[in-house]
């Protein structure tokens, strides 16, 4: 795993060794191993190295034999060694072992085509030495990160934002319209970002950067439109076949590779099979909470004793989400509106305090497999909706959420007040989630009157079912759900914040067996039922794993995870909210009116029990003051005795630059 950066110009830029080592330092926390640059008149472009594969050859940016390509790689090709012997059959021959190489010769060897045969997680960079072409690359699900900006004839690229905006002149403020559907999505729609002008290649996609041209378009899109007549047992030998390879695929390392285990069905399956694969000792690692209604330390011990894994484990305190909160959003690079990347970071950093490069972790099951409340959510809306009137059918939404105190006792009208919103609205691409962005949406309301003014009547919500009823309309509930969840939240959030983004922080890379494309693939073709069988969740992994797994697991109830938030600010004795939210840091970012957040301040202080979208308007208030203090108001460009220096890499010469 690595980190990449470069930039592409029509004209001459000054002193660009400087300018593009300090923006591989920016991010050396991704690449702590090694450095190298690419340096011409055209173009440059560097990567900062974790070395997992091939660690004595593999340095980057690496060039073709015949020079013509050169390479900037971050990520794991898995089924690279297969390539490297079709590739071979060809008549090419290797330097090396690692899979940069097999994949800047299937660039060469296929073009922009070569994206079909990449299994893995990827961001990269690709520079045409003779036809002066750039060319981008990111995975299919968007595991990796890949951001650019363009400025005055120049294309500048990188795995972060803050590495971008060490390139001069670059300017940094919030964009209002990605402020408003981070407030509506809880992240921006690919391809904006928080940043104006800043954006992401989008999952999926390529771009290509030519005479000052950028094109950018899609190689792959998931897809739920056909479903498989397939019976339960076929199913589950195809999954079965599917998950083994995969696993053994991300198995592959020339370092110790270890799991994360939450104590869930996700991660239990996962470890169940590593086991059974790879029988010798396994590193396990789990966090806890202080909060027993977070906790699930009792599962996670339960489940590496039945495996006997060599199990690591620490406990989140709710002090660490104030100690932690600068470390994290300057990783995140976006305002959130939960606490859930906090613990994922610590667990990292225990993972990395054991000298452990590589974890494999279970993204992507619930979102395959049906696994979350709001695909059962939307099915009981659904069947609801039938009959609004009904006193029965919405008391069925309160056993979804137990861990909200405000549902627990409610009577219908209560929950018809929570849970009816457009009810009846059915044949909407964005009824699963309408409810929830409905409610997030509210943390709106603490904008002053200039900063709505600004936004212009702009609204996120129907601009994107416009969209979506054109790609997804005739998918069914549970289809359109899992698009949604899919394509917006996971890669947007969960993959970015919580995954990617606090893991790489501390130099470890996760791997996603559930998140192979194949398994995709397979799991979107699958008639709903064996996914969410009425309100039993992936219901096809537990048939898979039913005899391989602890009972207690299989059948416990899914917890969600959750991390704690206002109490865990507020509690803090040092006054951390009340510095970030002073009467001259909200004046200064003019984002948030001052009346409204000390309101919402009062009554968090005063309430017994917390409602999720006062809690989720406090994290996404204070995140966004954060982020604008780290990123904007006092962000510095690198001095020169900050700045670590690469090795040039395009045999120019060998000096330390």
């Amino acid at each position: 795993m690595c980190g990449i950066a470069g930039f592409v110009s029509s004209k001459h830029l000054p002193d660009v060794k400087h300018t593009l080592n300090a923006m591989l330092t920016r991010i050396r926390h991704r690449g702590p191993d090694e450095c190298g640059l690419y340096l011409s008149d055209d173009a440059c472009m560097g990567n900062v190295r974790l070395s997992i594969i091939d660690l004595a050859t593999g340095q980057q940016p690496m060039n073709s034999l015949d020079g013509r390509y050169w390479i900037a790689y971050n990520g794991e090709v898995f089924n690279y060694l297969e390539l490297k012997k079709t590739l071979e059959k060809k008549g090419y021959s290797f330097r090396t072992n690692c899979d940069t190489e097999v994949v800047l010769t299937m660039y060469q060897e296929y073009g922009i085509d070569c994206l079909d045969y990449l299994n893995g997680q990827f961001a990269f960079s690709v520079w045409d030495s003779h036809e002066k072409e750039m060319f981008l690359a990111r995975d299919r699900m968007g595991i990796r990160p890949l951001f650019y900006t363009e400025q005055n004839s120049t294309l500048v690229f990188a795995s972060e934002v803050k590495s971008l905006f060490e390139f001069p002149g670059i300017q940094r403020e919030f964009s209002s319209s990605a402020l408003k559907q981070i407030f509506t999505f809880w992240t921006t729609l690919t391809p904006l970002t928080a940043f104006k002008g800043v954006y992401e290649v989008p999952p999926g996609h390529y771009a290509v950067y030519k005479q000052g041209v950028l094109s950018v378009k899609p190689y792959w899109r998931l897809n739920f439109e056909s479903q498989r007549n397939i019976s339960l047992a076929d199913a589950a030998d195809e999954f079965k076949s599917l998950f083994k390879d995969s696993l053994a695929l991300r198995m592959r390392a020339d370092v110790p590779v270890a799991a994360y285990l939450s104590g869930g069905l996700d991660s239990t399956s996962t470890t169940a099979f590593i086991k059974k694969m790879f029988p010798q000792a396994l590193n396990t690692f789990s966090i806890g909470f202080e909060e027993k209604d977070f906790d699930e330390t009792v599962y996670q011990k339960e489940v590496a004793s039945f495996f006997d894994t060599r199990h690591h484990s620490v406990s989140f305190k709710n002090n660490d989400v104030v100690d932690l909160f600068e470390k994290v959003l300057w990783h995140t690079e976006t305002p959130i509106l939960r606490t859930a990347p906090f613990p994922m970071y610590k667990l990292s950093e225990l993972v990395r305090n054991n000298g452990i490069k590589v974890v494999i972790t279970g993204e992507g099951a619930d979102e395959m497999l049906g696994g979350y409340n709001i695909f059962k959510e939307v099915l009981i809306r659904q069947f609801w909706s039938k009959f609004p009137d009904s006193k029965i059918r919405p008391l069925l939404l309160k056993k979804l959420y137990p861990y909200l105190p405000q549902l627990q006792g409610a009577g219908t009208s209560m929950l018809k007040l929570f849970f009816g919103y457009r009810l009846t609205e059915t044949d909407s691409s964005i009824y699963s989630h309408l409810l929830r962005w409905n409610n997030t949406s509210r943390i709106g309301n603490h904008f002053t009157n200039d900063y709505k003014q600004q936004l212009n009547g702009f609204n996120p919500l129907q601009e994107l079912e416009q969209k979506l009823n054109v790609k997804i309309g005739n998918y069914s509930a549970l289809s359109k759900a899992q698009y949604i969840e899919s394509t917006i939240f996971m890669s947007g959030y969960l993959l970015s914040s919580q995954g990617d983004r606090v893991a790489m922080g501390n130099s470890v890379e996760g791997r996603y067996p559930f998140l192979d494309h194949r398994i995709i693939e397979f799991c979107s073709s699958l008639p709903d039922h064996l996914k969410l069988k009425g309100m039993n969740e992936k219901f096809l992994l537990k048939e898979v794993v039913k005899n391989d797994i602890p009972k207690s697991v299989l059948d416990r109830p899914k917890q969600a995870y959750r991390a704690p938030i206002a109490k865990a600010l507020l509690e803090d004795k040092n006054g951390f909210v009340d510095h970030c939210l002073s009467s001259s840091n909200i004046k200064h970012l003019n984002v948030f009116d001052e009346q409204s957040i000390n309101k919402l301040i009062n009554k968090l202080r005063k309430s017994p029990s917390i409602s999720e979208v006062d809690n989720m308007a406090l994290m996404g208030i204070l995140s966004t003051q954060v982020l604008y203090n780290l990123y904007i108001k006092e962000f510095k460009h690198l001095k020169d005795h900050e700045i670590h220096h690469g090795t040039v890499m395009n045999g120019i010469n060998s000096e330390k630059l």
